[in-house]
């Protein structure tokens, strides 16, 4: 009965033994099968132009701006400030209080010109020896010194007339008629808009890239329109905290949708090449010191590495490895080996 027993197990275990191989030997021959039937996508490596661009953040400014404030406290007896339109250079923005200095003005000239009279009949009598040359000296410094007078009495006035320093557009007035002013009281902002800056920032390892007449483009928030801008100016040295260069740009045809202050995503673009090597980024095959692709050859894959340079949203640029014409396989990388036969699903190209 014993041995029944023992005989029997050991015939359900051989033939689980057998039926386990039968199945392994099955599977791997399905597999075997399905691979051989495998089709995979290609992709024929053609030239192409690819433009090198990085993007930083910028910052867009008015071409000139200035808070306007008085050289000398006083009263505001006139305004001339149009808010959000233009003024010409030397127009007169706000006055302030001047009747007394006019006034000595005035008296002053009079002064002088009793001077001028007297120093004329001076004149003729030293010809005669009619008065002393002390007397006639004392005259003629007489009317220099009033004509200074008169010169240092017309600056004054001049200083209580606040003038535009430049073309610009006048922002939001803060003084009204009547106010009391001081010389660190901001009565507007006055902003040269015709022409802007775009002032960024790029890092140091692009710092030669930056040249003055560099094309810059840009974009503002809520607005996908690209803008340009010419580089004018860099500063001459890398910032030690950021490790940034500092550069600026002249934009020379504002659209009304660039308002200074606004935030600026700046494109510069560091090199063009007409003919790289781009292929998809999924046939990159990454490994534990160096990339590969799979390109076929003779209808068959063969693992070449090689080295990649810049990378775009889809693409990938080859430096070395592919040749212009080249197949590269972009599906199944997983499951081909070196000298396996390839079938294709569909074969892409780009034009140049």
């Amino acid at each position: 009965m014993k041995f029944n027993s023992f005989h029997l197990s050991g015939i359900t275990f051989l033939a689980f033994t057998l039926f386990a191989c039968q199945t392994k030997t099955s599977e791997f021959q399905n597999a075997k099968q399905k691979l051989s039937n495998l089709k995979v996508e290609a992709f024929i490596v053609q030239p192409s132009v690819l433009e090198q661009f990085i993007t930083v953040s910028g910052t867009i400014k008015p071409f000139e701006e200035t808070v306007v404030m008085p050289e000398v406290p006083g009263r505001v007896v006139a305004i001339n400030l149009p808010e959000g339109k233009t003024v010409k250079r030397g127009t007169v923005l706000i006055e302030l209080f001047n009747d007394d200095l006019k006034a000595q003005l005035r008296k002053t000239q009079a002064q002088l010109q009793i001077a001028e009279e007297t120093l004329k009949r001076q004149t003729e009598l030293i010809k005669v020896n009619g008065i002393s040359q002390s007397d006639y000296d004392q005259a003629q410094l007489e009317v220099k010194s009033l004509t200074a007078d008169i010169e240092v009495l017309n600056v004054q006035i001049g200083r209580t007339k606040i003038k535009a320093p430049f073309d610009g557009t006048v922002g939001l007035r803060n003084v009204s008629l009547g106010a009391q002013v001081s010389t660190t009281t901001a009565l507007v902002t006055l902003r040269e808009v015709d022409k802007l800056k775009l002032d960024f920032s790029v890092p140091e390892k692009y710092s030669s890239e930056i040249k003055s007449g560099a094309k810059v483009q840009f974009t503002i928030q809520g607005d996908i329109q690209k803008y340009d801008a010419e580089v004018i100016a860099s500063e001459q040295g890398i910032e030690a905290t950021t490790r940034n260069l500092k550069a600026r740009a002249v934009i020379d045809k504002p659209s009304s949708s660039l308002t200074p202050g606004a935030f600026a995503t700046v494109e510069l673009q560091l090199a063009k090449i007409n003919e790289a090597l781009m292929v998809p980024t999924q046939a990159i095959i990454p490994q534990e010191k160096d990339k590969s692709i799979i390109v076929a050859r003779h209808g068959k894959a063969k693992f070449v590495v090689v080295k990649t340079g810049t990378r775009k949203s889809s693409k990938i640029e080859v430096i070395s490895g592919v040749n212009p014409g080249d197949t590269v396989i972009t599906t199944g990388l997983m499951f081909l080996k070196p000298g396996s036969v390839l079938k294709y699903s569909t074969i892409k190209r780009d034009s140049i």
